[in-house]
């Protein structure tokens, strides 16, 4: 498994390099590059003038000094990156959406219904996505607690929650 080097917002405009002030909104994105899923921020203007080619975003908001760090992230959010990473064929795309559904599965927004074993001897679950009238299947690559534990610390850093 890959060793993803994401780092925390650096608090400026990836394109810009511009500084965000405190309080300022910015959006953060997942941008597919050379080394796999890198963070990037953008500040409002940018984004809306440049429109740059990003996998998945959300918006923030660079906090003040004095305030202690919030430890949110949406969970349409969440769901909506799990869709997003349905048809991806990378292994390390599929290790990150099955330890986004254990997230979402301990959040209770996907329940295990089932699990099947397709042609090529990947095991396969099926949940259904809770208050939605609809299910999802999920490869389950057969990760170790290790690196799980790795990947939603990386997913932490990435989303800035705490997923523990």
């Amino acid at each position: 498994m890959a060793d993803w080097e994401i780092k925390k917002t650096l608090g400026q405009c990836f394109g810009t390099e511009t500084p965000f002030e405190p309080g300022q909104e910015y959006y953060a994105a997942l941008v597919e590059s050379e080394q796999g899923l890198e963070r990037r921020d953008f500040g409002i203007m940018y984004w809306q003038e440049h429109k740059p080619e990003v996998y998945c975003y959300w918006k923030s908001r660079m906090p003040h000094p004095e305030q202690k760090k919030k430890l949110f992230v949406d969970d349409d959010m969440l769901i909506a990156f799990f869709d997003r990473l349905a048809e991806e064929t990378d292994s390390e795309k599929v290790n990150f959406r099955f330890v986004l559904t254990l997230i979402l599965m301990r959040k209770r927004k996907l329940k295990y219904e089932s699990s099947e074993m397709d042609a090529a001897g990947r095991e396969l679950w099926t949940l259904r996505v809770t208050g939605q009238d609809r299910s999802a299947t999920v490869v389950n690559p057969h990760l170790s607690e290790d690196q799980i534990e790795q990947l939603s610390g990386q997913m932490g850093q990435i989303l800035q929650a705490d997923f523990d």
